[in-house]
């Protein structure tokens, strides 16, 4: 069963963009439309961005073992539905089972990873001229992430792209491919499932050129 796809922004699941535009996702073993996906319009890129400054500031001041509890959380949601995912994936992207499966599997090891990853974020003490003073480095996040992923590994790329934000400490906006969706979204459902706060993760699909340039151009 191919799932309804929509916009995820400040926690909510969107059937419409602002816009009223979208597009069919297509079988490529049928060439049949499959899913009708929507687009992101200014408005809810403005909604995204706003989203991910509010989330970034909950997630940001959460310590690091707290948020690796929820990735972890996730990464688990995604394996106990790995099965359902793997068959959306290769309706989506015509991916063979056997590989989908793993790859399914490693998109969930990839979050496993980051969480812990961003338990090691350890800074440094730097030797001082004077001894009197002692220097740190400390690692900070540094903000919101705009992430863009490709069609052909629609789990795995995002899977690095959220997870890697996410174990820094940072939000995140990403634009999947609009060709394989699906995959995505089920991963920000699993994201969603496991307690992530609200705006932390946005989703968005659209014209690439569009979204892109509306994203990089925003401080």
């Amino acid at each position: 069963m191919y799932p309804d796809l929509a916009l995820f922004i400040a926690g909510e699941w969107k059937t419409t963009g602002a816009n009223g535009r979208s597009e069919d996702v297509v079988d490529p073993a049928t060439g049949k439309a499959i899913a009708t996906l929507p687009h992101a319009g200014k408005v809810d890129l403005d909604d995204a961005i706003a989203a991910a400054e509010q989330g970034f500031r909950v997630w940001s001041r959460m310590s690091a073992y707290d948020r690796a509890l929820v990735m972890h959380r996730a990464a688990h949601l995604f394996r106990e539905r790995h099965d359902r995912i793997a068959r959306i994936l290769v309706r989506e992207q015509g991916k063979v089972f056997v590989e989908a499966r793993i790859e399914t599997l490693m998109g969930a090891d990839v979050i496993d990873w980051y969480a812990e990853e961003g338990r090691r974020s350890y800074g440094r003490i730097v030797p001082g001229r004077n001894p009197a003073v002692r220097q740190l480095v400390v690692h900070e996040p540094v903000g919101i992430v705009a992430a863009f992923t490709p069609w052909n590994f629609p789990v795995v790329t995002p899977a690095r792209k959220i997870a890697g934000a996410l174990g820094a400490g940072c939000a995140i906006i990403i634009k999947p491919s609009e060709e394989t969706p699906g995959a995505c979204v089920e991963l920000a459902r699993c994201f969603a499932n496991a307690g992530l706060p609200a705006g932390v993760l946005n989703l968005v699909f659209g014209i690439p050129s569009d979204i892109s340039e509306d994203l990089l151009a925003r401080p």
